[in-house]
């Protein structure tokens, strides 16, 4: 990952050439190519700006925004939950992430299939929204596959994003992937998904989840029909400096509440998928002490969250503006 060099975010998104209107794939030139994704150039030190975190606490108020928060990880029955060849057994405890633990011994998820796909040199590029199904199915195969991508959230209304993935490819149409690895850049979520299973699923086959067809866009409609159109449109905010980095996974209703203020308030952020199974589950272990999501890291304030209603709220107080 690498880092934007400090440049700010307002010039990143200056008017560039459209690479073309095909709905299929279509090549990404060096002009066109959407802004790289950040990665510090040298560790920086947070300081925690939230709340200890509380495993499978709901905090005062928020219980009913869970519930239906909940809802399309239940009518998509848990797709984008586990990462591709999720397993899970019983092993000797030796300190490191773990399910639970009893008596010596831990309950521990891995994947074997993950630790040999090939994982892109610098991050996919997505831009999308928390509210359109078609980009949910594309999020569930992103988490699927253990990827780590930059999002550029485009709710309706947005005047940088949504305007920046309609320069590149000329056509206001989501979700929009860019490879900068490949030098590809596509529309249409089937053909997204399609592609990143070839290309960094070892050509594994598309899980039945994502390729029922319109039984899987309906799914995905209707979980995001009970959210009442959380996430779709902007809200009037202030761009970041560098982008924020958030962790979460498709499947947890905590990390679905967290994601839709990102995406009202159009801020940009290194999404770290883990799924269940993902060795990056460790990583955040490693770095915090515990792992819980959502977590996020601010740079831009040196910050860094754990728990959903604490993130939405320093979300709104720091980056959104009154109207």
């Amino acid at each position: 990952m690498r880092t934007l060099l400090n440049q700010p975010f307002a010039r990143a998104v200056a008017p560039s050439r459209a690479v073309g209107r095909r709905a299929m794939v279509v090549k990404a030139s060096a002009e066109t190519s959407a802004p790289q994704a950040p990665v510090p150039a040298k560790t920086q030190e947070l300081r925690n700006a939230g709340p200890e975190p509380k495993r499978f606490t709901v905090a005062d108020g928020q219980l009913g925004e869970v519930a239906t928060a909940s809802i399309p990880a239940l009518l998509r029955l848990g797709s984008g939950g586990l990462v591709l060849g999720y397993n899970v057994s019983l092993a000797d405890d030796d300190g490191k992430y773990a399910i639970t633990r009893v008596g010596g011994r831990k309950v521990q998820e891995a994947s074997a299939e993950v630790a040999g796909l090939k994982r892109p040199a610098q991050p996919l590029e997505l831009y999308e929204f928390e509210g359109c199904p078609f980009c949910k199915k594309v999020r569930e195969a992103i988490c699927t596959l253990d990827l780590d991508v930059m999002v550029y959230p485009c709710p309706k209304d947005g005047p940088t994003w949504r305007a920046k993935a309609i320069s590149l490819g000329g056509k206001k149409q989501f979700p929009y992937l860019v490879d900068p690895n490949t030098g590809k850049a596509m529309y249409e979520s089937d053909d997204i998904i399609a592609y990143l299973f070839k290309e960094y699923g070892n050509g594994a086959e598309v899980p039945l989840a994502l390729r029922l067809g319109p039984l899987t866009t309906i799914t995905c409609a209707l979980g995001t029909a009970a959210r009442a159109g959380k996430g779709n449109y902007y809200r009037k905010s202030r761009q970041p400096a560098q982008p924020l980095v958030f962790w979460g996974y498709e499947m947890s209703p905590f990390v679905k509440l967290a994601r839709e203020t990102l995406s009202e308030l159009e801020l940009p952020y290194l999404y770290r998928t883990v799924a269940r199974g993902s060795p990056k589950r460790q990583e955040l272990l490693d770095k915090r002490g515990t792992f819980q999501v959502p977590y996020l890291e601010d740079p831009n304030e040196g910050v860094y969250l754990f728990e959903s209603a604490a993130i939405v709220d320093y979300l709104n107080k720091t980056y959104a503006v009154k109207a």
